[in-house]
């Protein structure tokens, strides 16, 4: 084998691994959001969240990327453990479609599907459009990158045959399965997805390195290794979360420990298990390869699919619940962000959740500052400037989060997502601290033993009344229509107070100091509006 093999071996792979890469991200960033929508509706049957799961990995190319979105659904509180399970193994049959396109070995067309995808990718503007050129692009160049690894595998195949020490090793990872099995879970886990581990055992095979029957053990090793993913993105989030990559892990061993008795006790049989594998496709290890991935996952889904609630439980007792000790202001995004597949649909997902919380405290803070100011009657501070504080923090931390996720993602969609939750933290943590305000004004009135004009106190009542209306719908992004009207109403009602307030001053019917904190209190009360706006306005943009 030259260098010049060496060099192809490896370009080869780079761009299968590459072609893997972009193919997925493009069919993530153009069906994502819609594959979550289909994801959180279609789980509550067994048989139609098996489907589910099957077709969206099918479609977006990624096992380890439905595994993900699941733990996000699962750590939101969106989907049980029990639909959880359903999807994983649907998405454990998607995955071999990868395994089959390989052995087509549609490698003449290959660079017609990457021509395709180039000129849409460099010559279309539609966003949509350069998504679906990366999956043209992405499908050409695996297939290049595939016949460039079996081309320069080939001058190996004289070596592996005539080679003792060699034939050694590719005999033990025949006959010894935990040699094979760790073989492919390490590599899998290194490279992060099954479907690329897979189509590179199949070069192999392709170029007669690596007989079928060495690959078979390296096979099931790698749905093992392809759990690492799952693992990783669970990083951070809560004990639920955590059980569905313990429920993927567990799919997986189980069916490993299931095929390798099926094989290895074979093995000693005029005709084993491979022997009958092998006999479906004469000549095509590829294929047979593909075959008998085809054959794992599905097999091992029937054979559990009756025991799912038995899968769940066994992930509850192996990660019973426990107090969790943390410092962490966050309740569902993890203190670190982990950048791999399928981790912006979970950290998007987790973002609004937490954004969504920190807006429910800081609506609480606005209507108990109205409270405080129509009642006078003042509440704990330390409780009102502790919420206020978590909500500091928490606009800190999301921003911190974003900013990161920001630098490194490639979808337009997702960062016009996050742009817009980057603005909506801001104003929600505006809110808290006109809130604050209120709520000193109020402060002002009773240390001051200024009497408030029951006429000021209906107006305090009515802008209680109309920021709560616009509260209620502020983040709804189907109205932003009512959000403008309320706006519009709140800046009219505040010019309307502001004369009336000066009419009162010329009537001597309210004191000259009451009136500088009633006018400090229209100036607020318009702000939150104007806040409030924006998230109506950010809230629609998202995707």
């Amino acid at each position: 084998m030259t260098i010049t093999d060496v060099l192809l071996l490896i370009g080869g792979l780079s761009l299968f691994l590459l072609g893997m890469n972009m193919m997925g991200e493009g069919l993530e960033n153009a069906c994502g959001n819609k594959m979550k929508k289909i994801l959180e509706k279609l789980t509550s049957n067994r048989f139609v969240g098996v489907l589910v799961g099957m077709l969206i990995t099918m479609v977006i190319q990624s096992s380890s990327a439905t595994t993900v979105m699941v733990v996000g659904f699962v750590n939101a509180g969106m989907m049980t453990l029990a639909q959880a399970v359903w999807v994983i193994m649907g998405a454990n049959i998607g995955t071999t479609i990868t395994g089959q396109l390989v052995a087509l070995d549609v490698g003449m067309v290959a660079p017609i599907f990457a021509i395709v995808g180039v000129v849409m990718i460099v010559f279309v503007k539609k966003p949509v459009l350069n998504e679906i050129g990366k999956i043209f692009c992405g499908f050409g160049i695996l297939f290049i990158g595939m016949g460039n690894m079996s081309d320069s595998m080939a001058p190996l195949k004289d070596f592996a045959q005539n080679n003792e020490q060699f034939g050694q090793v590719l005999s033990q990872l025949a006959v010894n399965p935990i040699l094979g099995i760790l073989v492919g879970a390490v590599f899998t886990a290194i490279i992060q997805s099954s479907s690329a581990s897979v189509g590179i055992m199949q070069a192999l095979a392709r170029s007669g390195v690596v007989p079928f029957g060495s690959s078979v053990y390296i096979l099931f090793g790698q749905n093992i290794g392809t759990c690492v993913t799952a693992l990783l993105a669970s990083l951070g989030t809560n004990r639920a979360a955590k059980r569905t990559t313990m429920i993927h892990f567990s799919f997986n061993i189980i069916g490993t420990i299931i095929f390798t008795i099926i094989c290895y006790s074979t093995s000693f049989l005029s005709t084993s298990f491979v022997d009958i594998i092998e006999s479906i496709t004469l000549n095509n290890p590829a294929q047979q390869i593909a075959n008998l991935h085809t054959i794992f996952n599905i097999s091992t889904t029937i054979i559990l699919l009756p025991f799912g609630t038995y899968l769940v439980k066994l992930a509850e007792k192996l990660l019973p619940d426990k107090e969790i000790e943390s410092d962490s202001i966050f309740m569902y995004l993890g203190n670190d962000i982990n950048l791999h597949v399928g981790g912006a649909a979970l950290h998007l997902e987790n973002t609004r959740l937490e954004i969504e919380r920190m807006y429910e405290i800081a609506k609480d803070n606005v209507n108990k500052s109205f409270d405080s100011l129509i009642d006078m009657s003042l509440l704990e501070e330390n409780d009102f400037k502790d919420e206020e504080e978590l909500i500091d923090k928490l606009n800190g931390g999301i921003s911190k989060q974003i900013t990161k996720c920001l630098a490194h993602e490639g979808s337009s969609n997702v960062s016009v997502s996050y742009s817009a939750y980057l603005t909506i933290s801001t104003n929600i943590e505006r809110l808290s601290d006109h809130a604050m305000n209120l709520y000193e004004h109020a402060s002002e009135y009773v240390k001051r033993g200024i009497k408030m004009n029951e006429e000021v106190r209906k107006e305090i009542t009515i802008m209680k009344d109309i920021t709560l209306k616009m509260l209620d719908v502020a983040l709804n992004k189907e109205k932003l229509s009512e959000s403008l009207v309320l706006e519009q109403n709140i800046d009219d009602l505040t010019e309307e107070y502001r004369a009336n307030m000066m009419e009162r001053l010329k009537t001597s019917i309210c004191t000259a100091e009451g009136s500088v904190i009633y006018s400090s209190v229209l100036i607020d009360f318009e702000r939150l509006g104007d806040h409030l706006l924006n998230i109506s306005e950010n809230a629609y943009k998202i995707a």
